[in-house]
């Protein structure tokens, strides 16, 4: 029976998720504690994953209920943040380690989510098993942490996430909130690289998009797609679901209306 497998936000964006057992839609329509704080710099620009390879050198934890940010760094040097109360420590240490001025951000309504009109990403634990097997040193855990999803479904085909988008996509139901398809994700550098020491995969992308060309669905909307490196879904969750809990386990039904 299709479920929701996993749970996963990012607290602070860049950094490393958290697993969740329950998890409310924000009236923003995102998931609670899912880019929920965000590094700038002086212009404003946000400091992640895709400007900043050095995020891999820290190992991070975050406690939702204390706010309280744990990093440990590659030469196991270790710290504490409270978020809640003192992101002006945070924001000075972080800036030093990675030698730019950056202001910790808070969003409590929406998160520094990429797409701020759209909701939580979504995929299928059996896509991430299949990536996986496409590449040797890459396992699930690892396809996990490089392609960053909120919602995992388990019990579905591989790709179960591609028949969300396109003309005449149905929806679907975790529990009882209604997920609807807006976009695939196109991927960027971050899944090329090691999730641990920021090391780029050889010939990544390029084995990425053959292999996934080669096992696209018959039963996709190919013009959804802009281009075979795309693998996610960005879905939007209606205004009247938003303040409704998601809980790991709940039923997974597609919903044709």
């Amino acid at each position: 029976m299709a479920r929701l497998e996993g749970l996963r936000v990012y607290p602070v964006k860049g950094l490393d998720g958290i697993d969740l057992e329950a998890a409310e839609i924000l009236e923003g329509g995102t998931v609670a504690h899912d880019r929920e704080f965000a590094l700038f710099d002086a212009d404003g620009d946000v400091l992640n994953g895709k400007r900043a390879d050095r995020v891999h050198d820290l190992d991070t934890d975050f406690d939702p209920e204390t706010r309280e940010l744990a990093i440990e760094t590659l030469d196991g040097e270790r710290q504490r943040f409270d978020l809640e109360s003192d992101r002006e420590t945070a924001s000075a240490w972080l800036s030093e380690f990675f030698d730019v001025e950056l202001s910790l951000e808070r969003d409590r309504s929406l998160g520094f989510v990429d797409r701020r009109g759209m909701g939580p990403s979504v995929i299928s634990t059996a896509t991430l098993r299949t990536v996986a097997d496409w590449f040797d040193e890459i396992t699930v855990e690892g396809a996990r942490r490089r392609l960053r999803a909120n919602i995992e479904v388990g019990g579905v085909d591989p790709f179960w996430e591609d028949r969300f988008v396109g003309a005449d996509a149905p929806a679907f139901e975790v529990g009882e909130v209604r997920f609807e398809g807006v976009t695939p994700c196109g991927r960027c550098v971050v899944p090329q690289r090691d999730p641990d020491t920021g090391d780029p995969t050889p010939g990544f992308r390029e084995q990425f998009v053959q292999r996934r060309e080669e096992t696209f669905p018959d039963w996709a909307d190919a013009d959804a797609f802009d281009h075979y490196y795309s693998l996610m879904l960005i879905a939007r969750v209606p205004e009247h679901d938003r303040g409704e809990t998601l809980r790991v386990d709940d039923p997974v039904a597609i919903v044709d209306d």
